[in-house]
């Protein structure tokens, strides 16, 4: 796989994705809101960003991509987490932040090191493409367990639900949402990310 390094052409292509990501969040694109959900597609150029960028680019686009999510909770664009804030704001940073940028540092890392073994190498791009959707759940979830389960505002979820325990509580809350986001990425984020690797990195 060619070297990421800092030139011009890798940061127009970083700022572009840095854009792409922006935008959606700010139309439809990005956040899907539904009756007692949100699912949200920015998953995807996460995913793409940390294929053709390397982990540093999809640790930046994980970045942004939390900032976005932040930004949700702070002007009560979600719901949910913006009653989160209400209860804590720097768990509520952390909980935005921290776990998405991770989901791009993580992506790019597995492609890296998958696209390095020849056996694997055509199937890399989907491998990474459905990690990041299933790693932003899992650390979003981790995280917010770890950090705000035992409080009232979700034990309200965890009595609705009617389970017991955070694993549960976790399937219950992700359900048909987190399928949805991955399925979507997984389909669309190795399309794009394989076409724009040819291009951009495999021509440069």
């Amino acid at each position: 796989m060619a070297k990421k390094t800092f030139t011009t052409k890798y940061m127009v292509e970083l700022a572009a994705m840095i854009a792409i990501i922006i935008i959606m969040a700010f139309t439809p694109l990005g956040y899907i809101k539904l009756p007692g959900l949100t699912i949200t597609f920015l998953t995807i150029p996460v995913a793409v960003g940390a294929i053709i960028l390397g982990p540093v680019g999809g640790l930046i686009c994980g970045l942004t991509f939390g900032l976005t999510s932040l930004y949700q909770a702070v002007t009560g664009g979600s719901v949910f987490t913006f009653a989160l804030f209400n209860l804590n704001p720097v768990f509520t940073i952390i909980l935005t932040i921290v776990p998405r940028a991770l989901e791009g540092l993580l992506t790019g890392l597995i492609f890296k090191a998958l696209h390095n073994i020849k056996s694997v190498q055509k199937i890399s791009y989907y491998i990474a493409s459905l990690c990041c959707p299933l790693l932003n759940t899992l650390l979003f979830m981790s995280t917010l367990v770890a950090l705000f389960y035992r409080t009232d505002f979700i034990q309200t979820y965890v009595a609705k639900f009617g389970v017991g325990n955070p694993f549960s509580f976790v399937v219950a809350f992700v359900g048909t949402q987190g399928a949805i986001e991955a399925v979507v990425c997984f389909v669309v984020a190795s399309i794009l990310a394989r076409t724009l690797y040819a291009v951009l990195v495999k021509n440069s």
